[in-house]
């Protein structure tokens, strides 16, 4: 491939302090408000040069993957649109799109909002931005929505950015929004993936016999609190069906989200949408996800759009989403598209924030006060595992960690490793994690194994190959159970498990070097080493 060598024409210049103010509620009310935000934050690459969805962007997005959103103003194909991502890759920007000043603190907040919506506010069709122009004639979905390919071993380019949006009765009075990719290989007919178990399979599981398709909306570019929302899957002992999920979007962001009636079906959307494909949902019309798995006729087998647990997906016969209408805001204005890729510090972060909140509110509801925090790194993968961390406050409370535990992996699909820690442990920093598991756990009786044969998830390698020489599909695959550690500290115990002191607090080393010489110093230390000289540990 040819590198592109003309200038790049900078737009704006890049802060290294993440640091800062948050964003105001009218930096983060649509899409653009934001990018316009990172902008004169200096929190913005951006190029003008032309970028193709075929293999670039997400090459470029590896480049920078955890680092600052970018922004494309000029995509291949498509004279109407830009391109953003990474526009949730670094959690230090993320905090400040909500005025979160820390993890732990993210984490507590966000459970407050799931549980305490913001109902979302109906607006008038000509109050909507994303129905400034409506399109019923040209409905080539490809054609105005960037499709991407991830990867050299995809067969075909597919389009995995869009929110699915389900206000009123198909949702039991509340509101869904969540992710789900699609391929529209037949024009305005595309294939819609709902995950088994997921809100969408639930909606398509109760109206599969139903003698009417479903009505309902695939929005693009939504507003930052909306996009996060739309990640917390598999929460539903907090976020079930029939919860107000835009609600607690709107309590995120601190002001209600807004809503319109779509143009051509009986159904809602966001009205602060870039672009939105209202459209029917046919549960029993399956069709192949790619050509290569439809000309062998077989599912599971055939790559196709790269998973959460960082391996290769496949492709498989689903379900179909009928497009009736492309909403947008007017063309002069680019709107843009966030096309997610996947097994990214992007995509992970919207899929586990929501999360962690979730479990600590699961845990907070079992027995409030011992749960102070939770994590799940990048490498748990996204639905994969969850770190909590505990500070008992009496001999009653040491079960409760493995209450905890089960309750999680109970509630949670297909977990396959949960950790319970002290608050002592740094649940953000992994060699932290290992320290622990290394030093205080006993293998015979701090390591449980629930839920043999239960759901699992078919997007995991290991949970495929129970289905032997069949098909890999989530019909004929077998959970074989989860891992949960306890690796605390047994209550009353604590002096054994003194952790050693150093008087950093005592010794300012300005005394014996100059500060180019610390920064110098501080600049080669890597790992574990830098986390314990930040607590003397």
């Amino acid at each position: 491939m040819a590198v592109e060598t003309k200038p790049r024409r900078p737009k704006n210049k890049i802060s290294a302090d993440l640091s800062g103010p948050p964003a105001s509620k009218d930096d983060i009310r649509s899409l653009p408000a934001t990018i316009e935000w990172l902008r004169r934050q200096g929190l913005l690459l951006e190029t003008d040069v032309e970028v193709d969805g075929d293999l670039e962007l997400t090459g470029v997005q590896k480049h920078f993957d955890g680092s600052y959103p970018v922004l494309f103003n000029n995509v291949k194909g498509y004279p109407h649109a830009r391109a953003v991502t990474n526009l949730f890759a670094n959690m230090d920007i993320v905090n400040r799109y909500f005025g979160w000043n820390d993890g732990k603190e993210r984490t507590k907040k966000l459970a407050h909002a799931l549980t305490h919506p913001i109902p979302a506010e109906i607006v008038e069709q000509n109050e909507a931005p994303v129905q400034e122009e409506v399109i019923t004639d040209d409905l080539e979905v490809n054609k105005w929505l960037m499709a991407i390919r991830h990867t050299v071993l995809e067969s075909e380019i597919t389009i995995g950015s869009g929110n699915s949006v389900v206000i009123g009765d198909y949702f039991h009075g509340g509101s869904h929004i969540g992710y789900n990719r699609m391929n529209f290989r037949w024009g305005n007919v595309g294939t819609f993936q709902p995950a088994p178990g997921g809100h969408m399979w639930q909606i398509m599981t109760e109206h599969y016999k139903d003698p009417k398709p479903v009505p309902f909306t695939m929005a693009f570019g939504v507003p930052v609190a909306a996009t996060l929302l739309a990640g917390g899957g598999f929460d539903y002992a907090v976020l079930p069906r029939g919860g107000d999920e835009l609600g607690a979007a709107g309590a995120v962001q601190g002001f209600p989200m807004r809503y319109v009636k779509c143009r051509t079906i009986d159904a809602y959307t966001l009205a602060d949408a870039e672009y939105v494909l209202e459209g029917e949902f046919y549960p029993q019309d399956k069709r192949y996800e790619t050509a290569e798995s439809e000309k062998a006729d077989t599912q599971g087998r055939f790559h196709f759009h790269p998973e959460w647990a960082g391996y290769m997906g496949k492709a498989y016969r689903a379900p179909t989403f009928h497009v009736k209408a492309i909403t947008m805001r007017k063309r002069a204005s680019k709107p843009i598209i966030f096309p997610l890729g996947v097994h990214m510090l992007d995509c992970h972060n919207i899929d586990t924030t929501v999360r962690e909140s979730a479990i600590y509110e699961l845990c907070e509801r079992l027995q409030p006060g011992i749960v102070q925090d939770v994590n799940i790194p990048f490498p748990m993968t996204d639905w994969g595992g969850c770190i909590i961390q505990l500070k008992k406050r009496n001999k009653w409370e040491d079960g409760w960690a493995r209450n905890f535990l089960v309750a999680a992996m109970s509630c949670s699909q297909g977990m396959r490793l949960a950790i319970a820690v002290d608050s002592d442990i740094d649940i953000y920093n992994m060699d932290e994690i290992i320290w622990c598991l290394t030093t205080r756990v006993n293998p015979r009786t701090d390591i449980l194994n629930p839920l043999f044969g239960g759901v699992g998830q078919t997007f995991i390698p290991e949970e495929r190959l129970t289905a032997g020489d069949k098909q890999w599909t989530g019909m004929n695959t077998r959970f074989e159970g989860g891992m949960a550690i306890d690796a605390t500290m047994p209550y009353g115990y604590e002096n054994d498990f003194m952790r050693p002191v150093y008087p950093i607090d005592r010794v300012d080393p300005k005394k014996w070097f100059d500060d180019s010489e610390i920064a110098s110093a501080k600049a080669i230390m890597h790992g574990w080493v830098e986390t314990l000289s930040r607590y003397g540990r």
